[in-house]
């Protein structure tokens, strides 16, 4: 994992559900921003529950099929090689349909001072 002497990982509300691997953490060019790479494994039928990011995020589905719920869109079927994309602060929540663990690859581009991700209880 790389990470920046300025930029410390904070607490995600959503690895007491969720398998979540940090890869990688560096500074952006944009300013207030860094980048997060985070392999995430989600068991069989289990829901990440709704959530939301400080900023994008732009993932990929590596194995399995995921529901994608996204608040104020149409929900989403994605299978492994399907790409997605989140907007800041949009709640959203995925299943994972089976038949074994899905596992999704996720870039985030954040705001380095709030918690990678927060549940929204919805």
């Amino acid at each position: 994992m790389s990470t920046g002497a300025s930029i410390t990982p904070t607490p995600d509300a959503l690895t007491a559900r969720l398998k979540r691997t940090e890869v990688q953490r560096e500074e952006s060019s944009i300013p207030g921003r860094v980048i997060v790479q985070v392999l995430t494994e989600i068991p069989v039928g289990v829901a990440s529950g709704w959530h939301t990011h400080p900023g994008e995020e732009v993932g990929y589905i590596v194995d399995g099929t995921v529901e994608m719920a996204i608040e104020g869109r149409s929900t989403l079927i994605l299978n492994a090689g399907d790409g997605f994309l989140i907007p800041p602060a949009t709640p959203h929540n995925a299943t994972d349909l089976g038949p074994g663990t899905g596992r999704m690859l996720s870039v985030y581009l954040v705001d380095p001072g709030q918690p990678l991700a927060s549940l929204t209880g919805g």
